[in-house]
């Protein structure tokens, strides 16, 4: 039953193992909804590679450096497509999300930048015609109620077309990726999520669902599509297809250079890997993998050239004031504890939201559902000026300073208009929390990075305005003494509160820190403003621990859908009394392998009944070892073909104690299984489990098998103060599936 020794030393013509022992040793037959066994993998990895250096002669050089060859050929494929592809979605948002308000007279293909391109700043372009002004309506009604009708229409159409691909052809392009993609790192199986059907319909999905004007964005939707993007390049080679810790070194360098396009900041890329999907921590490769395809992503974005202005990004800004004064502090850190306060509420609104959509009558209409939320965020939005435009426009001249040698954008730089700035200003910032709030879970792609900075950059501009009309109403005063006595010269930069907002309220909805702090500056090119922005972050991230330890957005959304992640987290256990008994499944609650006892018709059954990734295998309660799923189904297929071995009983022992004829399954065993005694601290348990990845840990006493906690287990004592935990989830967790 076992292959030949002589096997697993010889190698195919593409340097691959050969069939029986690839099966044994190297195959990973994962199911989605399992999880990856990482000592098995890494173990299997390590075997490969030492057979291919064993090779004699040149081959034995280059078969390892064919390896890290294709490896790096895949990552700079997946930096110039995400670059491509991101800069692609940026033109066609821009044009859609134009035709809602006009068209251009000589080209309908153009949006309004490029159709005024060779207009100069401050006159008016005549070449965008309105709806109107194309139509011939010149009576004032009958233009308002022409503009709020096409608006209106095209944003329901292009949010009902997405939702119909969504629901119709890839039911996992919903929503923005970033929860999957962490569980998926963290050694969830999730195959269908980076199908190609699932990249080509994110992707158009995405353009449609931004450009209809729904509170969301694209940031976090391109972390998915880079990934699926490396997921379908690396299935052209087998070296990936066969190791599933290739696969996620390919996925964690995707996912830094999706956030290098999303925010064009190939830094903040990187450490978004590093802090949020805790990719990096453990291998320097990796990091040096993802900083190469963010730094090629944002090369390849460049050369697009999406808004026609030389930059990564449509709000990038780099005109503001180098210095700050000391009583700025004040209001920058108002704006903290503001954006720690909303970030949490809108985290508790969007899982009740969700909660109540999972419950209800549109829960079975999920496109119904986009069709209204889109029909009425339009008509609203309309209402007011500062919603009616996109968000990235939006945030764009929120972070610009007032310029006389530019047009006044709806009368910020206005003084004798500041209050009604500030009004419109947080009732635009009211309306996208409660906007995204809903949008963000309906059945369309959508991220929540850009309508977080929109709310955010709202509430800064109108704290900053507000601080800008103090002093100008009291410039003598002594908390302003630090001013230049002229009055001339600028003393407060309302965009860069602005930016300060946009940081706070970003931190409170995802607890990002490090990461954050960089992408923003990366993004004013303020170097003389990074400790504000590290304040407000950080004041932004204490406010919100204190509403509720909740991790952010993302670790809710993957507590709502059930996924095995373990959050990297302090866990404390109560002392003596917290042990591995209370963690552990019991051995009565176990399906075990009993030695000797089963046939091989009754393992058949036994994998047939249970899907478990594997079993514990006991003689009289002695444990033997553990026998995984794939295994056992590989070492039973040729069996089952003959019927006279099918009664045939099933030894894991090599102590063959019966004359009857058995057959030999003991070198299926995993032996070198983690066994701990019951009475070993909870806390020291979790904490194996989040360092060394492990899928399970058997609990043992002098041989006798006691119990098995897995990485399930573990993920839902993490997650127990959540009170909806897999509330969202598709089925029943199992207990080690």
């Amino acid at each position: 039953m076992r292959p030949d020794p002589a096997e697993l030393f010889e190698l195919t013509e593409d340097g691959q193992v050969p069939s029986p022992a690839r099966q044994t040793h190297f195959a990973s037959h994962y199911v989605d909804g399992s999880t990856i066994d990482w000592l098995r993998e890494e173990a299997a990895e390590r075997e490969r590679t030492n057979i291919q250096r064993a090779q004699f002669g040149v081959r034995g050089l280059l078969l390892p450096w064919f390896d890290a060859a294709r490896m790096w050929l895949v990552v700079i494929l997946t930096g110039i497509g995400i670059g491509l592809t991101g800069g692609w979605l940026d033109v066609l948002v821009k044009w859609l999300g134009d035709l809602r308000e006009g068209r251009c007279s000589y080209g309908f293909f153009y949006n309004q930048v490029t159709c005024c391109s060779g207009v100069k700043p401050g006159e008016p372009c005549t070449e965008w015609s309105t709806w109107s002004k194309f139509f011939g309506v010149n009576v004032g009604l009958a233009q308002s109620l022409l503009h709020i009708f096409v608006y209106v229409v095209l944003a329901v159409a292009f949010a009902g077309c997405a939702a119909v691909l969504v629901k119709s052809y890839a039911p996992y392009a919903f929503h923005t990726g970033i929860p999957e993609i962490k569980a998926i790192l963290g050694g969830y199986v999730l195959t269908s999520f980076l199908t190609p059907w699932t990249l080509l319909i994110k992707g158009l999905g995405l353009a449609l669902a931004v450009a209809s004007g729904l509170s969301l964005g694209k940031e976090g939707p391109l972390v998915h599509v880079a990934c699926c993007m490396a997921f379908l390049l690396s299935r052209f080679f087998k070296q990936f297809r066969n190791s599933q810790a290739q696969q996620r070194k390919l996925l964690a360098a995707a996912a830094a250079a999706g956030v290098s396009v999303a925010f064009g900041s190939p830094l903040g890329g990187v450490l978004f890997g590093l802090e949020e999907l805790d990719t990096f921590a453990n291998e320097s490769e990796v990091m040096w993998r993802g900083f190469v395809a963010s730094a090629i992503a944002a090369v390849s974005l460049q050369y697009v050239n999406p808004f026609g202005t030389s930059k990564l990004v449509l709000f990038q800004v780099t005109n503001g004031s180098d210095t700050w004064r000391a009583f700025e502090l004040i209001p920058w850190l108002t704006l903290g504890v503001i954006g720690g306060i909303l970030g949490s509420l809108l985290i508790k609104l969007n899982v009740e939201i969700a909660l109540y959509r999972r419950n209800s009558v549109l829960n079975d209409w999920p496109i119904l559902e986009v069709v209204g939320a889109s029909a009425i965020t339009a008509a609203i939005s309309y209402l007011v000026v500062f919603s009616r435009v996109q968000s990235s426009e939006l945030v764009a001249n929120l972070f610009q300073e007032c310029d006389p040698t530019k047009i006044d954008y709806h009368g910020l730089c206005n003084p004798t208009a500041m209050w009604e700035n500030v009004f419109l200003l947080i009732l635009t910032a009211v309306m996208k929390v409660l906007f995204t709030a809903w949008t963000f879970g309906m059945m369309i792609p959508a991220g929540i990075f850009l309508p977080t900075i929109a709310i955010g950059a709202c509430l800064g501009r109108a704290v900053g305005l507000l601080t800008q009309g103090l002093h100008r109403a009291y410039p003598t005063a002594w908390i302003f003494l630090s001013c230049p006595p002229d009055p001339s010269v600028r003393c407060i930069s309302p965009g860069f509160y602005a930016v300060i907002g946009a940081s706070a309220m970003l931190g409170g909805v995802t607890r990002m820190t490090i990461s954050l702090v960089v992408i923003l500056f990366e993004l004013t090119g303020a170097l003389s403003h990074v400790l504000p922005i590290m304040i407000s972050v950080m004041a932004s991230k204490w406010v919100g621990d204190a509403f509720g330890k909740d991790g952010g957005i993302y670790a809710q959304w993957i507590a709502l859908r059930g996924y095995p992640w373990l959050p990297p987290v302090d866990f404390e256990d109560r002392g003596a009394q917290d042990t591995g008994t209370q963690l552990m499944r019991p051995l009565e609650r176990l399906v075990v392998i009993e030695d000797e006892w089963n046939t091989v018709l009754d393992l058949d059954t036994l994998l047939k009944d249970y899907d478990f990734h594997g079993f514990p295998v006991v003689r009289r309660e002695e444990f033997l070892g553990f026998v995984t799923r794939d295994k056992l189904r590989s070492a039973l297929t040729p069996l089952l073909l003959d019927d006279s071995e099918r009664t045939k009983r099933c030894a894991f022992s090599r102590r063959l104690s019966s004359t009857e004829e058995q057959v030999d399954f003991s070198g299926l065993l995993e032996e070198a299984v983690l066994q701990l005694r019951e009475e070993v601290p909870k806390e020291l348990v979790v904490n194996m489990f989040q360092k060394m990845n492990l899928r399970q840990i058997v609990f043992t006493t002098r041989g006798r098998l006691t119990g098995m906690v897995t990485k399930s287990d573990v993920a839902s004592l993490l997650n127990c103060d959540f009170p909806h935990t897999a509330a969202l989830g598709s089925g029943v967790r199992r207990p080690w599936a």
